[in-house]
């Protein structure tokens, strides 16, 4: 309950000081967000993480692979095997619409 009435408190307390900048604080915060995220080295930072975690994913799937082997339902594997032929199509975007490059 104490964690719930904090969570309550910062909401409330964020709402005020949100209607007390106005709009036009808003608006220079969303200026900052977007030249940040379109600045080249948080973007590069952002890709070489992406891809890294493709790449720890993929060690990951080979180990749980090697470890589960045919104890894995037949629904699941045909799942698998499901979404993998989608993705091979190479639309370029995953579930959630970001790059899979």
């Amino acid at each position: 309950m104490r964690y719930r009435l904090t969570f309550v408190a910062g909401l409330a307390l964020g709402y005020v000081l949100g209607t007390r900048a106005g709009r036009e604080r808003y608006e220079q915060l969303k200026k900052s967000a977007r030249q940040v995220a379109q600045n080249p080295a948080v973007r590069n930072t952002a890709e070489t993480a992406a891809q890294q975690g493709r790449e720890i994913a993929g060690k990951a799937l080979h180990t749980v692979s090697e470890k589960v082997g045919d104890r894995v339902p037949v629904s699941v594997t045909d799942r698998v095997r499901s979404l993998r032929e989608r993705n091979a199509g190479g639309t370029g975007e995953d579930d959630w619409g970001t790059s899979n490059t």
